[in-house]
């Protein structure tokens, strides 16, 4: 009898332990509102306004990336330094982050300041002047900065450029703005007066009860911020494939490293073998300074220095899982990389236990990532317009009937498609997909 087999028979069903209760999703004044609210009652309190305003929406290049650093500039309420004094003076901290398909504001703060916190966040949508001084002088240098580092990292680069090749527009968009970026105060005003509308709005909050946080929300927005319809469509999502090859920047420094992206796309929310499939392949060892037992790991092992390990992620109507290899050099990535692809080509076939330790790792993953705020906003945030807030429950149900079969066919379906590979080093040493036999 294997140890997976003693062990999964010595314990209880690890959904049991996980019948936690997550807030419904409400309406206040036409914008989706929930919160969740752990045991005890916390010290701290958060805001997440969520927002359709991702890349995959922009009407021009680098214009969703503008919006998120014009975030708490100067609006009817006041001034940037005013509002960044304000937040010091309260205890809070203010932040926006961007994703290929949302912007989300956050405010984080002491419990019991959330009305003062959320009037801000109304603020922003509804009262942004878009000054082309604080352009200028605030939001372009920032944006400078933010692309510059992008390109500056060999996996930031081949993961935006995946994208790219993998769905060319919508979710191909990038991230990140031209360092140079064409992008006006004005164009910026009018991309935020179609996605700051109530039907692209909903509003999340951590250490609140959703009807506390509705009346919240019903107060700041009820007074005509954020109105009307958006404009915006991010269009249907298919998937092409392809290869891009780009040279490492020689100023990019001694800790970029050259790296390699093996990807593949599906329409659709994932399936739950396709969640289970990077655990399959793993990458991620269980204990630190062990490379771990899964074929990426092992792959990875024999390069020093080198790393291989699988990623899904997931997007509203499409989903992109491959493997990112790097290593302290070009020769390392394509030694490694010959590995990785025999393990992707190889992972219709695995065994029963190989598949039953992935779902073990893909239930642990699905219940961890709603405990952390970034795992909360990315993954409940994005889940409000559907109506509801998932919970690990309904997911451990669909994982519990994932089998060797089962994932081995899914492998196969995601695998005859055309291969996203982007290679980021020395060209002349790092592998072209068919010279991998994918």
């Amino acid at each position: 009898m294997s140890l997976l087999t003693r062990l999964s028979r010595g314990r209880a069903p690890a959904t049991s332990a996980l019948k936690r209760a997550y807030a419904s999703v409400a309406d206040a004044s036409g914008v989706k509102v929930a919160a969740v609210e752990g045991g005890a009652p916390p010290a701290t309190a958060s805001v997440t306004v969520v927002v359709k305003a991702g890349s995959r929406y922009e009407t021009q290049p680098g214009v969703a990336h503008v919006l998120k650093s014009f975030a708490f500039k100067s609006t009817d309420a006041g001034s940037a330094l005013k509002t960044a004094r304000e937040a010091e003076l309260y205890g809070g901290v203010l932040s926006a982050a961007l994703s290929r398909e949302h912007l989300f504001l956050t405010a984080e703060f002491l419990r019991g300041d959330e009305a003062h916190f959320l009037n801000v966040l109304a603020s922003v949508l509804s009262s942004t002047h878009f000054y082309p001084h604080e352009y200028a002088e605030l939001v372009l240098p920032t944006i400078q900065a933010e692309s510059l580092s992008a390109l500056a990292s060999p996996t930031t680069l081949a993961l935006d450029l995946a994208h790219s090749t993998a769905f060319r527009r919508g979710l191909g968009n990038s991230l990140f703005a031209s360092p140079h970026s064409p992008v006006s105060a004005a164009d910026v005003k009018s991309f935020a007066q179609k996605a700051f509308a109530k039907s692209n709005i909903a509003v999340l909050g951590a250490g609140l009860s959703t009807d506390q946080l509705a009346k919240a929300v019903q107060s700041a927005f009820g007074s005509g911020s954020a109105t009307g319809s958006s404009g915006l469509s991010g269009g249907s999502t298919t998937y092409y494939g392809g290869e891009q090859r780009v040279p490492l920047d020689v100023h990019a420094g001694p800790s970029a490293q050259p790296t390699l992206v093996i990807a593949y796309g599906s329409t659709g929310a994932p399936s739950a073998d396709l969640k289970a499939l990077p655990h399959l392949l793993g990458g991620v060892s269980a204990l630190k300074w062990t490379p771990g037992s899964t074929p990426l790991s092992l792959a990875a092992d024999k390069v020093p220095g080198a790393s291989a390990k699988a990623f899904l992620l997931p997007y509203s109507d499409a989903s992109l899982f491959g493997v990112v290899v790097t290593a302290p050099t070009s020769e390392g990535v394509a030694a490694v990389a010959k590995d990785v692809a025999a393990a992707i080509k190889a992972a219709g076939s695995a065994k029963d236990e190989e598949v039953k330790r992935a779902v073990a790792k893909a239930k642990f993953a699905d219940a961890t990532v709603l405990e952390s705020s970034a795992g909360l906003i990315a993954t409940a945030g994005a889940s409000l317009f559907s109506g509801s807030i998932p919970s690990p429950d309904s997911s451990f149900a669909a994982l519990q009937k994932v089998s060797a079969s089962s994932i081995g066919k899914a492998a196969s379906d995601l695998f005859k498609q055309k291969p996203t590979v982007v290679a980021v080093g020395d060209l002349n040493v790092l592998p072209y997909a068919d010279e991998l036999g994918l």
